[in-house]
């Protein structure tokens, strides 16, 4: 019987001694964030606020934490290591997503990017037209075209002839379909612009910049190709 009881307390010793306690087990290696009010957040030298300070911490800083007693967190960031109050930080949030969630945030519906694109074109009304422009510092026609789907998430190829290239032929237009024109005679594509609905269109065009036109206006008709959906 002594025998038995004097294993039994080696064994309860042993795992004692191995085991670490609730507080460190939890926390060893992990990641947290610090959650503040306001202000920052001290990192003293040790676990007590009469403990010098070693650094300050901002909201929403990442630390890794590996161990944790009486109200107080051992940390490291940056190199530099000491001790936070506990009720400061709190365990980073992992970001789970399911496949279905992942597959449907990267593919944009038709209807939204076109949207988009239209807005962010808009959005450019009166912006000088420039010879390779490509943001809103200056556009050509196609820099508009391009830059406007890209804000959308679309890439496009730079130029319009390159543009004439993708997508598919249309007749029955719809807003955010690509209109191209041969401003230099023949068919070859020199010009692209956003159909907006309603009979117009919006480009950016050498004598007016980023503008509004009609696709009816007698300059623009004769010289259309055909369009593109996208």
């Amino acid at each position: 019987m002594f025998k038995r009881i004097l294993a039994s307390l080696l064994l309860f010793t042993l795992v004692a001694t191995v085991a670490p306690s609730i507080d460190q087990a939890s926390a060893s290696g992990k990641t947290y964030i610090v959650k503040t009010n306001s202000g920052s957040l001290n990192v003293r030298k040790k676990p007590s606020t009469s403990g010098a300070i070693v650094t300050k911490l901002s909201k929403g800083q990442a630390v890794t934490v590996t161990s944790q007693s009486k109200g107080w967190a051992k940390i490291s960031v940056k190199g530099k290591k000491g001790y936070v109050s506990s009720k400061y930080i709190a365990p980073k949030a992992s970001k789970v997503k399911k496949a279905s969630t992942i597959k449907k945030a990267s593919v944009t519906p038709a209807g939204d990017y076109k949207s988009k694109a239209i807005s962010v074109a808009k959005s450019n009304l009166g912006v000088r037209y420039k010879w390779a422009g490509n943001n809103p510092s200056g556009f050509d026609c196609s820099g508009l075209v391009s830059y406007s789907f890209g804000q959308a998430g679309l890439e496009l190829p730079r130029t319009a002839a390159e543009m004439y290239n993708v997508g598919t032929k249309v007749t029955a237009l719809q807003p955010g379909d690509l209109l191209f024109y041969a401003t230099s005679g023949g068919r070859k594509v020199t010009h692209v612009a956003i159909y907006l609905g309603n009979g117009q269109m919006i480009h950016s065009a050498t004598s007016n910049g980023v503008s509004i036109a009609s696709i009816n206006n007698s300059y623009w008709k004769p010289r259309f190709i055909g369009a593109k959906r996208i």
